[in-house]
């Protein structure tokens, strides 16, 4: 069931996106090693190959009047619609509208399909797209509406999406196949993510200090690099637990009064885990990944065991 809304309204329409560095680059590196010593473990956990990725169906369809924009959402179910723009506007920004109210801003790459998850459950969705009239000033060129019932409450967070983007060749795939093989369960590759992306990726603060808008973390970029800020840890470390069927939501909000981005983990034994784990001893401990990179485990360790110093506004 669903409804289609057309409105040419023009509006002022803020910048959307997150304040978070923009780093641009092509991947062209090869696959950096795991570990130059390590060796591939007896019995280790079942690593997955063959990833599922989000598809167009094209079944069912929202076409904005003037055939400039679409938004197909045959998968609902399975968490994620495509929105596509061909038109000439120079920008165009989404908001996807949750059933419980919450508004999700996205920029929107022109020319291709890109998909969005569906974070809020099951329920009646909103989505609107936006078009640069010039500057700030942004018409909304379509809109629609439908309803999820999701196949469950995983799936969202089981495929790439905008924010985090993979496909089954990129190199952030291929590197979490190369350590599932050096893990002997889910928590072991978990641990050995987290102990790969800290050690190999440098936190950049000169870009922290002066982030644009509507960035994009691209994981493969950043094993590339060797550099990022929070929101690329985070993209990095999703894309690879994600394509291992280890549901993982990215989460961006505040830690203290800095805007940030961390990760939470789903695992069978325990739930949801808030906030990227380590298992110490016998401990269960948040970790934030970028502090995990440039702090002590000391003070990783006092900061992170207070949940209260993360505010989260979005899943992605």
């Amino acid at each position: 069931m669903h409804k289609k809304m057309m409105r040419t309204t023009r509006i002022f329409f803020p910048a959307l996106g997150l304040l978070f560095c923009f780093i641009c680059c092509s991947c062209t590196a090869s696959l950096p090693a795991a570990s130059a010593d390590s060796t591939a473990l007896a019995n280790p956990r079942t690593a997955i190959t063959d990833p599922p990725m989000p598809e167009q169906s094209g079944i069912l369809v929202l076409d904005a009047k003037n055939g400039s924009c679409s938004i197909d959402y045959s998968n609902t179910s399975e968490g994620y619609i495509f929105v596509t723009y061909t038109g000439s506007a120079a920008k165009v920004q989404i908001q996807i509208t949750e059933p419980d109210g919450k508004v999700y801003p996205y920029p929107l790459n022109l020319g291709t399909a890109e998909p969005f998850p569906l974070t809020g459950g099951n329920g009646d969705y909103q989505v609107n797209v936006f078009e640069q009239i010039s500057g700030s000033n942004y018409a909304v060129v379509m809109s629609g509406s439908f309803a999820v019932q999701l196949n469950d409450e995983f799936r969202p967070y089981l495929y790439p999406s905008q924010y985090i983007s993979y496909t089954k060749d990129s190199q952030s795939v291929k590197l979490g196949i190369e350590l599932s093989k050096q893990s002997a369960d889910d928590l072991d590759y978990i641990g050995n993510v987290y102990d790969y992306v800290t050690s190999k990726i440098s936190y950049d603060k000169d870009l922290a200090a002066d982030p644009p808008t509507d960035y994009i973390p691209n994981p493969d970029s950043t094993l590339s690099l060797g550099t990022g800020i929070c929101f690329d840890y985070a993209s990095l470390m999703t894309a690879m637990l994600r394509s291992q069927g280890i549901p993982t939501k990215l989460q961006v909000g505040y830690t203290s009064n800095v805007y940030h981005a961390w990760i939470s983990v789903y695992l069978n034994e325990t739930g949801w885990i808030d906030g990227l784990i380590r298992f110490e001893n016998s401990d269960w401990t948040l970790m934030d990944p970028t502090l995990g990179s440039y702090t002590s485990e000391a003070d990783v360790a006092d900061y992170t065991k207070d949940s209260s110093n993360y505010y989260v506004m979005y899943n992605y």
